[in-house]
């Protein structure tokens, strides 16, 4: 049985942590599994370097970060999380449930900060050894109301200070990753109620566990 990784991605305040812990609960409900077999994780901040590098990433530091500084220390950590956790999760055939991964350095550091494209793959591809997503699930909403999300849970993090332009790019980022890869990113309506986002993710796993596994042996039904 293969393992899957599954992407958790969107704007600030798009609902992503509290989906996926909905999704976590969702899948061992349905499924006939320890929970060991359901990985949660993030990025960054997956491994014990990962949390000192998220530390230094969104609390800041007394000098600025500058932007390709600030990518390659979003690979460093990808690549920790990467060879430490992700990679022996599916070879014991575990499922991830993956708070962020290559499509937010995509949107954060290409569309939002304006780095190469080019260069930002080519980092990524190091970084993972060529490790892609299964699927991705693209909650999308608004960045304005986001923002006011993220708002409302208290201090905001060296992301979320950023100016509204800035994660405008980002969403745009987004936007167009899942017109480029329709066959691995999934659009879901994250501006609806907690359990109506719940519903269409819990749809859209459906769907996939029924595709990678026909025989049943694995599927949440």
């Amino acid at each position: 049985m293969q393992g899957k990784l599954i992407v958790f991605e969107g704007v600030e305040g798009s609902g992503k942590t509290t989906q996926i812990q909905r999704s976590r609960h969702w899948l061992l409900e349905r499924m006939n599994q320890k929970p060991s077999n359901v990985v949660v994780t993030r990025e960054p901040g997956g491994t014990t370097l990962g949390s000192r590098l998220r530390q230094l990433l969104l609390q800041g530091h007394q000098h600025p970060i500058q932007d390709r500084a600030e990518l390659l220390i979003f690979a460093a950590d990808r690549a920790q999380h990467v060879e430490e956790v992700i990679n022996p999760t599916l070879l014991a055939g575990g499922i991830i449930l993956c708070d962020r991964f290559t499509d937010s350095t995509i949107a954060y550091q290409g569309y939002g900060r304006g780095l190469s494209l080019e260069l930002i793959e080519n980092i990524c591809q190091v970084a993972t050894d060529g490790r892609t997503s299964d699927l991705t699930l693209w909650l999308d909403v608004d960045v304005e109301v986001g923002l006011a999300r993220a708002k409302a849970r208290g201090t905001a993090d060296r992301m979320e200070q950023a100016d509204l332009a800035f994660h405008r790019r980002v969403q745009q980022g987004f936007t167009a990753l899942a017109a480029a890869h329709s066959h691995r990113i999934v659009r879901v309506d994250a501006s609806r109620s907690e359990a109506e986002v719940q519903e269409q993710i819990q749809m859209i796993l459906t769907q996939k566990f029924a595709q990678w596994y026909p025989d049943n042996s694995f599927s949440p039904d």
